[in-house]
Parts: structure tokens; sequence; C-alpha cells
């Protein structure tokens, strides 16, 4: 029996008529589009994070992207971030005509080194942006000090950190917006592409929700460019709602399975997940280390078992960010990870039995040294 990475159909089969109830209220409310769905989504999620204002969009991506617009962030401003992220991060920024501005990360968390921020910021420096990764939050105490000294805003990229916490603030609850995704794989996952922005500032707040609907209020007249059709669709929106009321569950079963491999790889040479303090951490991915990675893959792969690196390349090493100016060895905490790390399956369906056969698989590929 083949073990992926990721399976969403035994929490479908569990969840099926709740989902499938969730279709047949928005096909039977007479609205397709923009409706109650994303509505009450946008208030239960705004409400869930304690913060004013959701404004759903179409994908993460987007969602990167109009928050950075929404703030005034365009071309000729920096906006700081780090290379050991999803390309999307970055292709934000560049989609909003910004200089992606990198710093390395720690090497035991994988997450911003905010130590290393003060030294990039520049007269051209707009944005901080942090990604909060693999389902812990970055330190942003540090960054709301240099964003306040130096005039600057932060977007946190929540893609993969719905319901963490540091020091007990909600990823996302913290910058002048926050950027989510509802990917199917997300701690928070729709059945397609879906996103949303955060933010208590109303004026964010209107532009977000032009910045989404092709720069109109009323319709018809657009009265801010550039706009976009970014819209989250009421089937997703639906779904969302029915889901967030689970999150928390979702996230206690990711930690029961962290749990287990913990207790269960704790003693072999595999480097484990490292939690920051005051982290309380989701586990969106639960990312291992080995210097033998690709040949354990390789070993697991010939079981049928097929496992994910998150990420193979770092961002500023990929051809098509060739532009920025990066060579190989420029970020060398983010370089080395990408050639070790890779990702045991993780949701929270995933079955005790699967996990042992995880767990005794990597084992014994360890033990032949």
């Amino acid at each position: 029996m083949a073990i992926y990475v990721w399976d969403y159909r035994r929490e479908y089969e569990a969840e099926r008529a709740d989902i499938l109830d969730a279709v047949d209220t928005v096909f039977r409310s007479g609205r397709l589009v923009l409706g109650e769905s994303v509505r009450s989504f946008e208030e239960e999620f705004a409400g869930y994070h304690g913060m004013a204002h959701c404004v759903g969009v179409d994908n993460g991506t987007n969602a990167v992207k109009i928050a950075l617009q929404a703030l005034g962030v365009g071309p000729g401003d920096e906006v700081i971030t780090v290379p050991n992220t999803a390309a999307p991060t970055v292709l934000a920024i560049d989609a909003v005509g910004a200089t992606p501005v990198f710093v390395d990360v720690d090497p035991g968390t994988y997450l911003m080194d905010t130590g290393q921020v003060a030294d990039a910021i520049t007269p051209r420096t707009r944005c901080l942006l942090p990604v909060h990764l693999y389902g812990q939050c970055v330190d942003l105490a540090p960054l709301e000090r240099l964003a306040a000294r130096h005039g600057l805003r932060i977007v946190e990229d929540c893609a993969q950190a719905h319901g963490a916490r540091r020091d007990g603030r909600l990823a996302g609850t913290v910058g002048d917006a926050a950027a989510f995704s509802f990917y199917p794989t997300k701690v928070l996952g729709a059945y397609g592409d879906a996103g949303a922005v955060l933010t208590s500032d109303d004026r964010t707040e209107r532009n977000l929700r032009r910045l989404r609907y092709y720069g109109m209020e009323d319709r018809y007249y657009v009265v801010r460019t550039p706009g976009h059709n970014a819209r989250l669709d009421e089937v997703h929106a639906e779904i969302l709602r029915r889901k967030l009321r689970r999150l928390d569950d979702y996230i206690a079963a990711r930690r029961a399975v962290a749990r287990r491999y913990a207790e269960g790889l704790g003693d072999t040479e595999l480097t484990l997940p490292q939690v920051a303090p005051g982290n309380e951490h989701v586990y969106y991915v639960y990312v291992v280390r080995h210097r033998e990675r690709d040949e354990i893959l390789r070993a697991l792969r010939e079981l049928d078992f097929h496992f994910n690196i998150s990420y193979p390349w770092p961002v500023h090493t990929m051809t098509g960010f060739a532009h920025l100016g990066h060579a190989t060895g420029d970020f060398p905490v983010t370089e080395a990870a990408a050639d070790e790390i890779f990702s045991l399956p993780m949701y929270p369906s995933l079955p005790q039995d699967l996990q042992d056969r995880v767990i005794t698989a990597l084992r014994k590929i360890l033990a032949r040294g």
C-alpha cells in the first residue's frame, strides 16, 4: 500500500455529508459569487483571530500580492523576506514591481533569522515579509521594533501557519496585513485554491476589497488601479466556514502525529523539527533532516513511500530569479538545508498504522548505515 506525504480522502469520507451540504447550500442560495458564504466566512475567520477585517481572495499568492498593493508597496520599493520559502511568496513581491531582498534563516527552525534584517534595510526598503514556515511563527518582536524605527510595513505570510501562536499571539495578528492560503494541503484547506488577507486597518481593508474586485467599489465603476479579479468563490467559502469550526481539532491531530514521530524517531540520526521558544507549532509539514537525504528517499520510494522536500531549490538559485543577481553561497544556511531536509507524511486523518509503517521503514533504512 502506497503512503503519500498528504492525502485528503479519509478526511473527506469523515466529513463528506457536511462538505456536500455546504455545496448544496451555495447552489440553492441563488448567489454564486460574493454572497452570504463569503461574507460569513470573512467575519468568522476575522473573529477567530480577533481581527477587524478579513478579505477573501482566490489564492494565497494573490493574498500576498494584494496585501502588498493595499499597503502601497510597488515599483522601486524593496521587500525583505527569505529564500527558504515557496516561490509564490517571492513571485508576489515581483508581481507588484518591488524587489525581493533576502536574509538567511535560522539553522534550527529554518525561519527568518531576524538578526540579519537590520543590515538588509536600505532607503528603498518599504516592507518586511516574514514567512511563518512549516507551522510555526517567526519572532515578530524585533521586526516590529525595526518597522517602527524605519517607518516600514509588515506583511505576514501565514500560508503554512493557520492557528499557530508565538508568545500567545496568533499568526496573522501582528503585522499591518497577513496573507493566508487555503490550498487543499493547508492546515485549513479548501477543495481547490482559495486565500484571504487579515487586517485591522479600515483603509487597508477598503483597498483590499477594491483590489480583489477590478478596482471597483460600485459595480462597473473602477475607482483604483491596478485592480484584479481575485474573488474568493462562494463554494470554497462555505466549505471553509464548516472546516474553520474544526480547525482546532485538525491542529490537535497534527500535534499527535508529531508526538508519535518524535517518540518513534527521536533516538535516530534524523534531525527532527525544533520548536522555537514561545512557539505553539501546528505542523503543517513535519520536516526532518539527514545528510544522506537523497539515498533515504530512494529507499523509501522502493517501498512505495512518496515523501516531499520543502523546498529542494532555494528561491535565489532559481533561473526565474536570476535577475536578482544572487549566486550559490549567498545564503548558506538555506542552501545546506535544501540539500538535507525532507517531509514525512502529515495530515490530521493519517492513521496510526501508517505512522508506524513510516517510523519502522525509516528506522530500518537508517540502521543500514
